[in-house]
């Protein structure tokens, strides 16, 4: 029994910090962190007499339980959180049976923490995309028109993705809408099996028929504002910009991200001048949103674009026609990381 009260103290406070941390940094919710704070202490100061008592029942080194792999994976911030409440949750359930001295206070910690629970996932679905929006650094824009049919531009699509392309865009000029939401269905599934985030170019309706994460608009497309009204706060909305005006206003106006360029000539934009490295150094000193670097970027130039103030990069043709998507990914993304 005292092991067992021991690793579920242990396991409480531990899942009470990891959640406080996200109450606090992902959220900034000050009474949720404070909340949070208490459940750990009081789960900690129950058994404080009796600390000398329970770290002598200690017995990691022949614990068969040390050895038993874990078979869920933490893989984004959401699963992180659903694991750490229910972890709180049980540990709190098994103090409660085995400590009848304080089993109302391991009571009422349980019940408080699934209020906790419906709160704290509340205000997570209304920005989790917008969090994860944070990490990603590799942006891939597809391109079906240069590949001989639609399986043929799918499988490239999922090479990129297995080779670690964050964000992927679904950018179709010149394709009706039926032919958008079906290529749209597909590589929604594609970025939920790799965790990657699914955007679409212009089309804000094709993109909640598909559930996308996000639409990405140009320049004269609809407002940011009227994007917002339609398809709420967790949405997340990008828009290309190539002046710091368009900068700054994008970010004024909510947008989430912005895109920066073309640094360099490309054919996905014809007859529009390169900004070069001079726009992009602006975006990088005076915009706080994430931005990506985008226009005519390859393997071959990409450190120049790093070195001149770009932490994330979109890409197309350098991966989508590369002779191994995934690899073009790899090679990017370590370009990125370093």
């Amino acid at each position: 029994m005292k092991r067992i009260i021991d690793v579920n103290i242990n396991r409480a406070s531990e899942a009470a910090r990891i959640l406080e941390e996200i109450a606090r940094f992902y959220l900034e919710d000050k009474e949720l962190s404070e909340n949070l704070k208490k459940i750990r202490h009081t789960i900690c100061q129950s058994y404080d007499s009796s600390y000398d008592f329970l770290i002598k029942s200690r017995d990691t080194i022949h614990d068969v339980g040390v050895k038993i792999e874990n078979p869920t994976k933490r893989i984004d911030l959401s699963s992180i959180f659903k694991a750490n409440i229910k972890r709180l949750e049980q540990a709190l359930r098994v103090l409660a049976e085995y400590s009848p001295d304080y089993f109302s206070v391991f009571e009422n910690l349980r019940y408080e923490s699934y209020t906790i629970e419906q709160i704290m996932w509340e205000k997570l679905s209304m920005k989790i995309n917008k969090i994860r929006l944070m990490d990603k650094k590799l942006y891939l824009v597809t391109n079906s028109d240069s590949f001989n049919s639609d399986d043929e531009f799918l499988d490239a699509a999922a090479s990129a993705l297995k080779g670690g392309v964050d964000i992927l865009q679904l950018r179709e000029k010149h394709s009706d809408a039926k032919r958008i939401i079906k290529l749209g269905k597909r590589l929604r599934e594609l970025c939920s099996m790799y965790n990657a985030l699914f955007i679409v170019n212009d089309r804000i309706d094709i993109a909640q028929i598909v559930h996308a994460d996000g639409v990405h608009l140009g320049q004269d497309d609809i407002d940011i504002q009227y994007a917002r009204e339609v398809s709420g706060e967790n949405f997340i909305i990008g828009i290309s910009t190539h002046a710091p005006e368009q900068a700054q206003k994008a970010q004024n106006d909510g947008a989430d991200y912005i895109g920066v360029g073309p640094i360099f000539s490309t054919p996905t934009k014809q007859g529009v001048t390169p900004v070069g490295f001079e726009y992009l150094n602006w975006v990088s000193q005076n915009i706080d949103i994430p931005y990506f670097a985008i226009g005519g970027i390859d393997i071959a130039n990409v450190d120049e674009v790093i070195k001149n103030g770009a932490e994330r990069v979109a890409v197309v043709r350098a991966i989508m026609n590369a002779a191994s998507p995934e690899l073009a990914a790899k090679e990017f993304i370590q370009k990125l990381n370093k």
